[in-house]
């Protein structure tokens, strides 16, 4: 074969391989595994260390302090007891078993199971888009790893307006199993383990965030049917698996419901319809499984969540740094949840803002959040110009009319 034929053959595999990236699916898929090898990589020459124990400031208080702080602890909001309860709420035994229609099956791409769990859900109430649609909106960026409730509340809201959507913590099986049975699908966050080949490195512990739709349940065999964008469609999983991976999220499930159905779903969670009632049951339930085994690490950095909402932060900081003493959180676990970020920020332990949001920015680079903070961090230390900068690199990653970033910067201006 003739050089100048050589030249004609490999230009035209040059322009058809330019043409083929060119595909959506084709570009996402390899620089999805680009992005993944390059990753490996770094994390074989440096790899990541353990979640970083809270620093020496001051003494830690023992386990038995810590408690006893947090239940001595008064906070200014309704309670269990003093708000109203709908008798209605304590409905006739739930059937044995049920078992809803399943939405399409929706297969996610890459980091993106809250979209796709919350497109096959809206699929249940007619809508007809997919999971593309629900990304450009709330995670435009393919390497951005975690969609929060907040932002796909934001979704429903304002892209799917005949529908509304609530959120709790503190959620039980009993309740999974009303709603279920009331005709809701519900949307838990739990956890699940990663395919080896989705490893960041070889100390990869594998785990990771998940959002399932619950859509049947069976007391006969103690399982729920889920539909998994990750695993498949029409799964089980146990009543025991669920709770064990429900724990680390606090609990959290999301219903999608039409806005004549309200009222009917303010009877079906009782006093959790009110928000603050909500956290006060869940800042219970924490207490409570802090003192059956107080070595329960979720149960600890619960409470500090369950506290940042009533914003008593420097006591939401001390059962941060109980959980982080521990030893035992998952690499990931700031990937997904940002408590302590507001705790250490707002009792003045910036230095402890710091280590985090860069521990957190080693494990995931692309986290609009933590750029968030880390930027706060660095502003609070008086380095503008750094601050400014991580703010953009937050906007970069989710630049949405909604993005805390914003305000941040106009806050600086």
């Amino acid at each position: 074969m003739s050089k100048k034929k050589i030249i004609i053959i490999l230009t035209v595999l040059f322009i058809l391989a330019v043409l083929v990236l060119q595909i959506p699916r084709v570009e996402s898929a390899l620089s999805w595994r680009y992005e993944k090898f390059i990753i490996y990589l770094r994390n074989i020459v440096n790899p990541p260390g353990p979640v970083p124990t809270a620093l020496p400031v001051t003494p830690l208080p023992s386990i038995a302090q810590t408690v006893e702080v947090t239940e001595t602890l008064a906070i200014a909001t309704p309670t269990l007891e003093t708000l109203p309860v709908n008798p209605a709420a304590t409905s006739a035994p739930l059937p044995e078993k049920i078992l809803l229609p399943s939405p399409p099956y929706e297969e996610q791409t890459p980091n993106n199971c809250g979209p796709a769990t919350l497109s096959m859900a809206l699929h249940l109430y007619g809508w007809e888009g997919d999971q593309s649609e629900i990304a450009a909106q709330i995670k435009p960026v393919l390497q951005d790893r975690n969609v929060n409730p907040e932002e796909m509340a934001y979704y429903v809201r304002n892209f799917a307006g005949w529908l509304n959507i609530g959120y709790r913590v503190a959620g039980d099986l009993d309740m999974l199993k009303k709603l279920i049975a009331a005709n809701y699908p519900v949307i838990v966050e739990s956890v699940t383990s990663l395919d080896p080949n989705d490893a960041f490195g070889p100390s990869d512990d594998l785990w990771a965030a998940h959002y399932l739709l619950l859509t049947g349940y069976d007391d006969t065999t103690q399982t729920f049917i889920v539909q998994d964008s990750y695993h498949g469609a029409d799964l089980t999983i146990s009543y025991e698996q669920l709770e064990d991976e429900w724990q680390p999220f606090n609990n959290l499930y999301m219903v999608l419901y039409y806005p004549r159905d309200e009222n009917e779903l303010e009877i079906l969670l009782g006093s959790d319809w009110n928000p603050d009632a909500n956290r006060q049951h869940a800042l219970a339930n924490s207490r409570s499984e802090i003192k059956a085994d107080p070595n329960n690490v979720y149960a600890w950095f619960n409470l500090g969540s369950n506290l940042v909402y009533f914003e008593e932060y420097e006591e939401a900081a001390l059962a941060y740094d109980k959980a982080r003493e521990l030893e035992l959180l998952p690499l990931r676990m700031f990937r997904y949840q940002f408590g302590p970020f507001w705790a250490y920020f707002h009792a003045d332990r910036i230095d402890e803002l710091l280590l985090l949001a860069d521990y957190a920015r080693g494990i995931t680079n692309m986290s609009e959040e933590t750029w968030f903070w880390y930027g706060w961090a660095l502003y609070r230390q008086n380095e503008f110009k750094d601050a400014k900068a991580a703010w953009e690199k937050a906007l970069s990653i989710n630049d949405s009319p909604y993005a805390d970033a914003h305000t941040a910067l106009e806050y600086v201006q």
